[in-house]
């Protein structure tokens, strides 16, 4: 099983990234789909998630708005676009996959929004 992240870097307040998490070993379009991260010092917090389909999504209140999950099921791809980014965005986000008992995380991938 393997989920590696991609698209995490240094944005400017304001600014935009696309989060990729691809993943493979285990069947994804059964998985829901989450994006976490967690800031230095902090506990890490569920930022959005996907149902295995799509067909639901659900946000943190700090980033409804700004931050839109999404998956293609035939890449076996969750994605996380972030606009409007702010300082307070800044954390490693991980990826998880979820499907009754079996939790999977990704390494993660930082993401810094500084000027």
């Amino acid at each position: 099983v393997q989920l590696v992240e991609s698209g995490g870097g240094l944005v400017q307040p304001g600014g935009s990234l696309r989060l990729s998490c691809a993943a493979s070993g285990f069947t994804f379009s059964s998985y829901r789909m989450s994006w976490y991260r967690q800031a230095p010092g902090k506990e890490r917090e569920l930022v959005a998630y996907i149902t295995n389909a799509g067909g639901s999504t659900n946000y943190a209140d700090s980033v409804k708005g700004r931050f839109t999950i999404s998956r293609d099921n035939a890449k076996n791809t969750v994605y996380l676009q972030m606009n409007s980014l702010k300082p307070e965005d800044t954390a490693v986000y991980y990826c998880n996959a979820l499907y009754w008992g079996n939790r999977y995380w990704g390494q993660g991938t930082q993401v810094t929004v500084s000027s």
